[in-house]
């Protein structure tokens, strides 16, 4: 399994390969962290997410970064404030800091997405609040540790305010 030291590194830039970066569980998801803090200056991290049918974080709000959402494969509705989105392949959303918002994995196929949050370094929550992948696949179907989420997201200025969004379809 690939990891952030398989990075290759240019005096150009720097190059994460497709099979690269730290691939993490997080709760039902499988996460790879392609960019962080530390490698963009602090700009932004990006992460590359995995999530199954009818997943759903819950209604939550990002006290320090704004995070957006491009859609690479499956189908997402999203809930940002009052705002719903309906968001496919090559959709991007953005998600203001301050704004609780949540979004649910629609259909009966997984979702691929890119997550961008800017500054960077909430990329670090998910490494923290998850465990190293095992496997390529999606992490068993088990209940999360609500208390951990709470108290590793509370490091990273994150707020969870409402119950996760059901699916539409």
């Amino acid at each position: 399994m690939a990891t952030m030291l398989d990075m290759e590194e240019t005096t150009a830039g720097r190059n994460v390969a497709a099979d690269a970066g730290e691939a993490v569980w997080f709760t039902n998801n499988r996460m790879t962290i392609k960019a962080t803090a530390e490698m963009t200056g602090g700009a932004f991290g990006l992460v590359e997410g995995i999530g199954p049918a009818g997943s759903s974080p819950p209604l939550h709000v990002h006290h320090r970064e704004d995070e957006g959402l491009w859609v690479l494969e499956g189908q997402l509705t999203i809930r940002c404030g009052g705002e719903t989105f309906s968001a496919g392949p090559g959709s991007f959303t953005l998600l203001p800091r301050g704004v609780p918002h949540t979004f649910v994995v629609e259909g009966d196929t997984p979702v691929r997405l890119l997550s961008f949050c800017t500054p960077g370094g909430f990329e670090r929550f998910f490494a923290e609040a998850g465990r190293p992948a095992e496997n390529d696949g999606l992490p068993p179907d088990v209940p999360p540790d609500v208390a951990m989420l709470r108290e590793v997201g509370e490091r990273f200025g994150l707020e969870f305010v409402g119950p996760p969004l059901a699916p539409t379809r």
